[in-house]
């Protein structure tokens, strides 16, 4: 005898309600079973970046306050060659960013050439030393600065404990960082993947703190690569959304706004426009 439909359904309902019946009976929510169904037949998406919706940040590696081993070039001065000729001893770079208060996030694309005593890659204030004449851990190898190896250590107050297992030997690589300001703490992130927060209680250093990297091993680049920062207000947010809309300074005088509002709008307009030969340089290929 063949089942009509409406008698299937009808099956099909009462089955239903007595497998909830029973997932109840033994502590299990059937909607909790629907969703872990649902979630595992979706492909996981991959966790962004911090201030991915923020705006981009101008700063760049001070060529006045480096090591002597030390040369940059490329846009804006944003790539770091560490000993080109033979390595003596350890050199760094510090940033132009002063980061406390605010919340920034920068990649590093390190090259090929990884290998050799300690690189580094961190946050220090002035009084952090950008150059050694010995192979050691420069970053944090006092209480001014805070650093990660790429043998996977964590340094501070001359102290270290392990973070992660070792970068692999030549094998280039990104490095990011977002330092929150608001919170106080440094995370780092390899290649997109989250290493977890690595530093806390920053929000309690008064003096100044800026990016640093630094080498022992001669012939290596770092050069810096997606720069974000956090809105520090309406304003600000305003004013990056209007800079996307915009190629050349001409543009702002045809927009029906106050003078003041205009030369804002300029101010920001400045360090875009410097920063669309930089973006072709985040889109390379690791060294």
């Amino acid at each position: 005898m063949l089942i009509r439909r409406r008698e299937v359904a009808t099956l099909l309902n009462q089955l239903r309600r007595e497998v909830a019946v029973t997932m109840l009976e033994n502590g299990v929510d059937p909607s909790d079973a629907a969703a872990a169904e649902s979630s595992r037949r979706t492909p996981a998406r991959p966790p962004a970046t911090p201030l991915s919706t923020s705006c981009d940040d101008h700063w760049s590696w001070n060529k006045n306050d480096k090591s002597h081993e030390v040369r940059l070039y490329g846009p804006k001065q944003r790539i770091a060659h560490f000993h080109p000729n033979w390595s003596n001893g350890t050199a760094g770079v510090r940033g132009t960013r002063a980061l406390n208060g605010g919340r920034f996030y920068w990649e590093i694309n390190v090259s090929q050439r990884i290998f050799g005593t300690s690189m580094m890659f961190g946050i220090g204030t002035k009084k952090a030393r950008l150059h050694v004449d010995a192979f050691v851990n420069m970053l944090g190898e006092d209480e001014h600065s805070w650093g990660l190896s790429h043998k996977g250590l964590l340094w501070h107050a001359g102290q270290h404990r392990q973070y992660v297992k070792c970068f692999r030997e030549n094998v280039a690589t990104t490095i990011g960082l977002f330092f929150d300001g608001i919170s106080g703490t440094l995370s780092f992130y390899k290649d997109s993947v989250c290493l977890g927060v690595a530093f806390s209680g920053l929000n309690d250093i008064e003096e100044p703190l800026y990016p640093i990297v630094c080498s022992t091993a001669a012939k290596t680049e770092m050069s810096l690569g997606v720069l974000r920062r956090d809105f520090v207000n309406l304003q600000d947010r305003c004013r990056a959304t209007l800079l996307k809309q915009l190629t050349h300074e001409e543009q702002i005088d045809q927009l029906c706004l106050p003078l003041r509002i205009k030369q804002y709008i300029s101010e920001g307009l400045e360090n875009f426009q410097e920063d669309v030969a930089v973006s072709m340089n985040n889109q390379m290929t690791h060294w």
